[in-house]
């Protein structure tokens, strides 16, 4: 089949037909929803919750607002400890930018204490001064904070996770 019209080169494109480049300044609203804004405003006061489902008593962290089991409402929101275990986790020597790291970040998935399921923990940093035979799966981890006056209400408020000892 063939197309109608001329096809340009890209130098035909950019220099010979009007042609505009324009980076637009973009700026976005997310709007986290009653369990998350529950789950961030607890971060900023030091606080990890979740969500329990009253007809199973699964409990989730982070919060949901429904429970994806029974279907039921996840209306009863509970104070979690600030420990958890390992998941799963990555050492990472390379930067979003590409470049190369002297010291390893530790990426984990954190299934916090209190929950019934697993996985139900997020993504977060464990402590990279941390040696890396101490990281392991089922490794028992405590968030460390920021300092109040720091906190923002969002996820970097736990500074990162630091591994308990035995």
């Amino acid at each position: 089949m063939e197309l109608r019209g001329t096809k340009l080169s890209n130098d035909e494109f950019l220099n010979k037909v009007l042609s505009v480049t324009y980076y637009p300044e973009l700026d976005y609203a997310w709007a986290t929803g009653v369990a998350i804004t529950k789950f961030l405003n607890g971060l900023k006061e030091g606080v990890i919750y979740g969500t329990k489902c009253n007809e199973c008593s699964r409990v989730v962290c982070p919060p949901r607002m429904f429970c994806e089991e029974c279907h039921t409402p996840m209306n009863e929101y509970v104070e979690l400890p600030q420990t958890g275990i390992i998941n799963t986790f990555s050492l990472a020597y390379i930067r979003t930018d590409a470049t190369r790291r002297d010291k390893a970040e530790i990426p984990a998935v954190i299934d916090i204490d209190g929950t019934t399921i697993s996985p139900s923990g997020f993504l977060h940093l464990i402590n990279e001064d941390t040696p890396h035979d101490k990281v392991k799966v089922n490794a028992k981890v405590k968030a460390v904070w920021k300092s109040p006056e720091e906190r923002k209400g969002d996820i970097t408020d736990i500074k990162y996770f630091d591994i308990m000892e035995d």
